[in-house]
C-alpha cells in the first residue's frame, strides 16, 4: 500500500453457508481518528455487540454500502460467484471512490478498484471488521424479516443455517423460495429421489 493516496474500504460478506437467504456484502471507508471502539470479526461478537457497533460504524464511517446477490443468482452462478458479485456491488455503491479495497480471506474478487485480500483479515484490519458488522447486521435483519413470512424454519434465530430446527421446517414444510436449490440438502429434498429413479431406469435399461 506503499504510495497510496485515497480511502481504503474494507468489504466482507455474511451468509455463505446457510441453506436460505442471499449472500450480502458490505463496504466501508472509515474516517481516521474516529474509529469506533471494539471492531472485531463479527463471528467474534455477540448479536448485542454487533447491534451496539452497528449506528456507531455508520456515523463514523466516510462511506458504507451494502450489497446483496439473491437466492437465484447463487444457484445460477454458485455461491463463491454470487459472494464476489454481493462485494462488486457494495464497493461500486460506496459514496466515496476507494483507492484500495482490503478484502477478507484469501479469493480476490472483480472489483471497480484495485484490491488486496487478507486472510482473516476481519481480525486484523478494522475496515474490514466494520464491513464484517455490517453486512452480519442486515442479514441478520433480513433473515428475521423473512422469518416472520415463513415462521417454520426458525430463521429468526438460525439465519437460514442448516440446524435441527431448520431441516425440521424443511421436513413439515417444504423447500420455500428463499432457499438455494443448488445447495445440496435441498437439492436432495427436491430431486434425490427423482435422481436415484433415474439412475436406476437407465441401469435397467441397458
Amino acid at each position: 500500500m506503499a504510495g497510496l493516496t485515497g480511502p481504503v474500504c474494507g468489504v466482507d460478506e455474511a451468509g455463505r453457508g446457510p441453506l436460505a437467504g442471499p449472500v450480502v456484502a458490505a463496504a466501508v471507508i472509515l474516517k481516521p481518528g474516529k474509529i469506533p471502539k471494539g471492531l472485531n470479526d463479527s463471528k467474534q461478537l455477540t448479536p448485542e455487540e454487533r447491534e451496539s457497533l452497528y449506528p456507531k460504524i455508520m456515523e463514523a464511517a466516510v462511506a458504507v454500502s451494502v450489497g446483496e446477490a439473491s437466492v437465484g443468482e447463487i444457484d445460477l452462478v454458485n455461491i463463491r460467484q454470487a459472494t464476489h458479485l454481493a462485494m462488486a456491488r457494495a464497493v461500486r455503491g460506496l459514496s466515496a471512490t476507494a483507492a484500495l479495497a482490503l478484502v477478507d480471506g484469501n479469493d480476490p474478487p472483480a472489483l471497480p478498484c484495485p484490491c488486496e485480500t487478507l486472510i482473516g483479515g476481519d481480525g486484523i484490519s478494522v475496515s474490514i471488521a466494520a464491513a464484517s458488522i455490517v453486512a452480519k447486521v442486515i442479514r441478520d435483519r433480513l433473515m428475521v424479516a423473512l422469518h416472520r413470512e415463513h415462521p417454520g424454519y426458525s430463521w429468526a434465530s438460525n439465519k437460514g443455517y442448516g440446524t435441527p430446527e431448520h431441516y425440521s421446517g424443511l421436513r413439515l414444510h417444504g423447500v420455500t423460495v428463499h432457499h438455494r436449490r443448488s445447495f445440496a440438502p435441498i437439492y436432495n429434498i427436491l430431486y434425490g429421489d427423482k435422481a436415484v429413479d433415474s439412475t436406476l431406469s437407465q441401469f435397467l435399461s441397458n
